[in-house]
């Protein structure tokens, strides 16, 4: 984790989170590569492909929308194994799922999880980094969200650290939490709604509070509101000097700029989400067909950058990267 006073590459600018030159430490590669790069190593180019490889993830459903919204949002588990196959064809690393219930209501459970997680692997194998939500929508208490989670032991998870852990309080069942999750495998990725999220997270990390040197975020531009249309721009305060820098951070986006947004995070260094759960437009305006348009819309403009699509392994050696090195 990064604050104001880290080192940074002279030419660039970006700040980096430790000596690139130390093979065991936890770094933002594209950090690395940008180094090499100005420390006169250009002809690294492995290293530095490697820095522009840019994973996405995919939310096709999310817990509100439904078939009256769209006739293709999946809630069920074979609608999701289908979704999963199309969206992996796009260019998609990892689907972050949600499932239902029989009247297609927002759910948390274990044995909805595991229909829906075993009818995706069947579609698509280890190739998808499967993550479920824990995300309440105002319906579960914290206790039974980490609940549902321990027994799960999913591939991976997002943890919204407002429902989690909204207080001090709050702070020690999650940490606990926590050191279980580090036991049993199980990668998290932190979802952060607001930079005072992202500084309040990166206050626990610098202080050793979490298992994990460092961990996977996701920056959530905007809100579920009716009309929210996020911008390229929300993603600086996230960004902004004197904030804490996670070596593996994605984004998402509303609205029909939802493509410009995350290409911008994909361009700066991170990695993308998109989908249905935030946005149902084309950057035209048009209603996207499905969700694998979307992905395929976010993999063309990352190609016409000139920066490949990272696989689901790829993704998951850089989360286990940072996930196995203990605070």
């Amino acid at each position: 984790m990064l604050m104001a006073e880290a080192p940074h590459c002279n030419e660039c600018f970006i700040e980096y989170n430790c000596d690139p030159s130390e093979s065991s430490a936890v770094h933002c590669p594209r950090a690395v590569a940008r180094v090499l790069y100005h420390d006169g190593e250009g002809a690294d180019m492995e290293r530095l492909d490697a820095a522009m490889r840019v994973g996405i993830a995919v939310a096709p459903n999310g817990g509100r929308r439904t078939a009256v919204d769209h006739p293709e949002v999946p809630v069920t588990a074979a609608a999701l194994a289908r979704t999963a196959a199309a969206c992996l064809e796009a260019g998609a690393s990892m689907m972050h799922v949600h499932v239902r219930d029989s009247a297609k209501r927002h759910l948390l459970d274990v044995d909805a999880y595991r229909e829906a997680t075993a009818a995706i692997r069947a579609a698509v194998g280890d190739r998808l980094v499967l993550q479920v939500t824990s995300e309440a929508l105002g319906i579960y208490a914290p206790s039974q969200q980490m609940a549902v989670i321990r027994e799960l032991r999913p591939e991976a998870v997002s943890l919204a650290l407002r429902e989690l852990a909204p207080d001090a309080a709050a702070e020690d069942a999650f940490l606990r939490f926590l050191a279980e999750l580090q036991e049993a495998r199980v990668r998290p990725q932190f979802i952060l709604y607001s930079p005072g999220e992202a500084a309040r997270l990166g206050e626990l990390v610098a202080r050793g509070r979490l298992p994990w040197r460092d961990v996977p975020v996701l920056y959530v531009l905007g809100r579920y509101t009716a009309g929210q249309v996020s911008l390229p721009a929300d993603l600086l305060p996230f960004l902004a000097p004197g904030m804490p820098r996670f070596a593996h951070w994605m984004a998402c986006a509303f609205g029909r700029h939802e493509l410009a947004c995350v290409t911008t995070a994909g361009l700066l260094g991170g990695h993308l989400r998109v989908g249905f759960e935030n946005n149902l437009w084309l950057p035209d305006g048009r209603v996207a067909a499905d969700n694998a348009e979307l992905v395929r819309g976010a993999a063309a403009l990352l190609s016409q950058a000139g920066c490949a699509v990272a696989d689901a392994d790829e993704l998951r050696s850089a989360w286990d990267a940072m996930l196995l090195q203990s605070a």
